[in-house]
């Protein structure tokens, strides 16, 4: 099998306007599996209701995914255990709404919350994403940036009518206008679909508070060319706040990387090959 390497970053930023940071950021990459995911929620509602909307998101799909590495799933086939992440993303995103909504109901003070939320989750090659509302997700590899994500907002069915265009989409008053998000209604739907990755590859996820600045030519200029890899979040939380950071900016980077096995074993036998330096000898110079 392949030899996989999986590393993670993030990072959230209050930016330059808002008094409070409302959104809420997790990843985790393990140290024995070939295991890691991100989660960014961007939450909205009022003084501490965003905030809090999206750390009870966060926070219960991060419970949910921190349970999935189960002598159960590991013995599972490929396939099964496929089924498996789906089905926990969707058991973590109902539960994550029905957290939300359980919160409102016995505190009117956040009966205006709710949240954005985008989750991805690498398993060996296996990559797949779950999204409520315009927080998104971006593949980056040689063959350049994917969109991994289709806003659930007023702009982008305008987009998709022929209304507008992209460029028009930036500057529209209701920009920030999302047509689906958790807690707001009993049931909710994610947008949730899978890829396997044959290359190396990074993929990105934020909030708006990003792409409100950097279109999707900017971030791929960012991805392409800003090493080390997992410090691209730092750039996009510089790039965005410079540009005026007028929202709350949150960014993750989880770096794919693979190695066929016949590399890796040509590699150990050259390395076992090679010949050896002969022994030296250092003398002190005499005086």
């Amino acid at each position: 099998m392949d030899q996989i390497s999986l590393a993670v970053n993030g990072r959230t930023d209050i930016g330059q306007v808002r008094e409070e940071n409302e959104d809420s950021i997790r990843w985790y990459a393990s140290a024995d599996q070939p295991f890691a995911y991100i989660v960014i929620a961007d939450g909205m509602g009022g003084y501490t209701g965003g905030a809090t909307a999206s750390k009870i998101a966060a926070e219960t799909v991060q419970f949910h995914l921190e349970d999935l590495l189960k002598h159960t799933f590991l013995s599972c086939t490929p396939e099964q255990q496929q089924l498996i992440l789906r089905a926990t993303l969707i058991d973590a995103i109902n539960s994550a709404n029905n957290a939300l909504l359980n919160t409102k109901n016995t505190n009117p003070h956040f009966a205006k919350m709710g949240t954005t939320i985008v989750v991805a989750v690498m398993w060996h090659d296996f990559l797949i994403v779950a999204h409520i509302g315009d927080s998104r997700a971006y593949l980056w590899n040689n063959f350049g940036l994917q969109r991994l994500t289709r806003d659930h907002s007023v702009v982008q069915e305008m987009i998709d009518s022929g209304q507008i265009s992209e460029e028009q989409a930036q500057q529209s008053s209701v920009r920030n206008h999302i047509t689906r998000a958790l807690g707001v209604s009993n049931s909710v739907e994610a947008e949730i679909n899978s890829w396997k990755l044959t290359e190396n590859a990074l993929l990105l996820l934020c909030t708006d508070g990003l792409t409100e600045y950097l279109d999707d030519h900017a971030i791929e200029r960012v991805l392409a060319t800003h090493r080390p890899a997992l410090e691209c979040v730092y750039r996009f939380i510089d790039d965005a706040n410079r540009m005026g950071g007028r929202d709350n900016i949150s960014a993750g980077i989880l770096e794919y990387s693979s190695q066929p096995a016949a590399q890796i074993l040509a590699q150990e036998q050259s390395a076992t090959q090679r010949p050896k330096s002969p022994d030296v000898t250092i003398r002190k110079a005499q005086r």
